[in-house]
């Protein structure tokens, strides 16, 4: 009898909880403010995921269109389930998103880029780059060809050309055949178009090489030709010198009877004797950029001396901001010292200063012959153009920059320190000395450590000081590839990219150094992550 008692107890505290947890779920699901708050919001985030999506597909992503169509479809299952199982998933799923969006994807890209030729003459796809070929590198004119009445157009960066071809108004670009849209014309000339902004005589000529060297297609088709200028106000129809057979996937050239043979390993077009036709294709390449990058003596030799400078720069940055800033907080730590507000703000305002102005002041103080300093010190101190004094010179501004932000950490860790354990200390009769060095300072490495290694990671790849200050400056002399000697590996692979219109952009190759950036932050982190975990169980 006992035992069924219980058991019916049991049953019945099983029924309650139930009860009371369909009760929960009532008042967690019912329609109220909140409700209506989260529809809105959820509408506006599906009405951008479908517009991505969209976008996606219709630009040949269909990878990034279904993961983009799997992440919403989560997102939506996530919030508006009723169970309380997803409650936590409800507060962690945007930072998710975002790690996914801005970390994952971009390290998984990075990667994948750099397994590929990407970079100057292989940015297309293989059909892009047929058409390319076909209309845009080997074309000749039309003898005898109609002449159109002809606007130069520009939607952003993007070039175009609006003619007249009869009693209408057709616009196009490199990338989008001849199509009609609303304009207006106006003494036979056309002056403005939908969409698009017609250029004027002064930023024609600016662009005239682009201009001319730009043929727009007709249609769809590459065989019906292509329409140029040779002034910028006429246009005439252009045709392929080259003939794509798409059984043998290869150009033939209708002039000379030149074949040109498709080679999937390089991504190009080229005939026997390694003559290419053109622009190629993005192709794998296996482990090509890595060992291009540390074999190759006009790659290896620069990237070892940078790396060298990269973990002195780091290290040097983190250790002399960390001493000048825990310095001037144990000074202003002190009860005895007046006015320590006053004084603490005055320390924080270089942090309060954007960085990429700081750089550009001191570039412009640092100046040889027109800066401050020199002006001062009544001398030419080669401040940033001398290798050796730049690099110094480069430490020294990151002290300035970097400095009031240890302070503010080393402050704050140092009103957390027990007054009772230096109390102690000193009735053991230790001196100020042997305090701060057996008491404060284990104390402030416990609390301090993981924010050091944030801060070296930062200052590894502190891009902004090194481009700002002196762009990497002064050049190797005895480089191949447009390094200096200030550069960082970071600023060194923005070089390689073709960023800064120093070299041809080699994509591939600047995505295999990024990644190997990347191992070496990630791996110096873990070893230290792992040490300071060691320390601190010692504490």
């Amino acid at each position: 009898m006992s035992q069924m008692t219980k058991q019916t107890d049991a049953s019945r505290r099983r029924a309650e909880r139930r009860k009371e947890l369909r009760k929960r779920d009532s008042q967690a699901t019912s329609w109220g403010t909140g409700s209506v708050i989260k529809i809105v919001l959820m509408a506006i985030v599906n009405a951008l995921g479908i517009y991505i999506i969209a976008a996606s597909f219709s630009g040949g992503s269909k990878v990034l269109g279904a993961l983009m169509t799997l992440l919403l479809l989560a997102l939506d299952w996530v919030y508006f389930s009723k169970r309380n199982s997803m409650i936590p998933a409800k507060y962690l799923a945007p930072g998710l998103i975002f790690l996914i969006v801005f970390q994952a994807f971009t390290i998984v890209y990075t990667g994948y880029i750099a397994f590929t030729n990407y970079g100057h003459g292989h940015l297309l796809t293989k059909e892009a780059a047929i058409e390319s070929i076909l209309l845009q590198n080997n074309t000749k004119r039309v003898e005898g060809s109609p002449q159109y009445p002809l606007s130069v157009v520009s939607d952003g960066n993007e070039l175009g050309f609006a003619v007249i071809d009869g009693s209408q108004v057709k616009v196009g670009s490199e990338n989008q055949p001849l199509e009609e849209v609303d304009a207006t014309v106006e003494g036979g000339r056309i002056t403005e178009v939908d969409g698009w902004e017609v250029l004027s005589a002064g930023d024609l000529a600016q662009r005239q090489n682009e201009v001319f060297e730009l043929r727009v297609p007709l249609s769809d088709d590459p065989d019906e030709g292509a329409i140029g200028t040779q002034n910028g106000m006429t246009g005439f129809e252009f045709t392929s010198t080259l003939r794509y057979d798409e059984a043998t996937d290869t150009m033939v050239s209708t002039e000379d009877g030149t074949v040109y043979y498709a080679n999937d390993e390089v991504g190009a077009y080229m005939t026997e004797d390694g003559t290419s036709a053109g622009v190629g294709w993005r192709v794998n390449v296996g482990f090509d950029n890595f060992i291009e990058g540390f074999s190759d003596a006009r790659y290896a030799q620069p990237f070892f001396k940078v790396l060298i400078w990269n973990v002195i720069f780091a290290f040097m940055s983190v250790l002399t901001t960390f001493l000048l800033g825990m310095f001037l907080a144990i000074v202003m730590n002190d009860d005895r010292m007046r006015g320590r507000k006053v004084y603490r703000t005055i320390m924080l305002l270089p942090y309060a200063f954007p960085s990429f102005m700081t750089a550009f002041l001191f570039a412009g103080m640092m100046n040889q012959k027109y800066g401050f300093f020199n002006q001062i010190l009544g001398a030419q101190i080669p401040w940033l153009t001398d290798p050796t004094l730049a690099k110094v010179s480069v430490l020294l501004v990151n002290l300035w920059m970097g400095f009031p932000y240890m302070f503010l950490i080393v402050t704050g860790a140092l009103q957390s320190i027990s007054h009772d354990l230096i109390e102690a200390a000193e009735i053991d009769g230790a001196s100020s000395f042997e305090v701060w060095r057996f008491v404060t300072l284990p104390q402030l490495m416990i609390a301090l450590t993981p924010l050091l290694i944030a801060s070296f990671a930062f200052n590894f790849n502190n891009f902004n000081l090194i481009y700002m200050l002196n762009r990497g400056g002064p050049a190797m002399p005895d480089a191949s590839v447009p390094v200096g000697n200030t550069d960082i590996l970071i600023s060194m692979v923005y070089k390689i990219a073709g960023l800064t219109g120093e070299a041809l952009p080699d994509y591939g190759l600047a995505a295999a150094m990024s990644l190997v950036i990347f191992l070496i932050v990630g791996a110096v982190s873990m070893y230290s992550f792992k040490k300071s975990n060691a320390m601190e169980g010692v504490a």
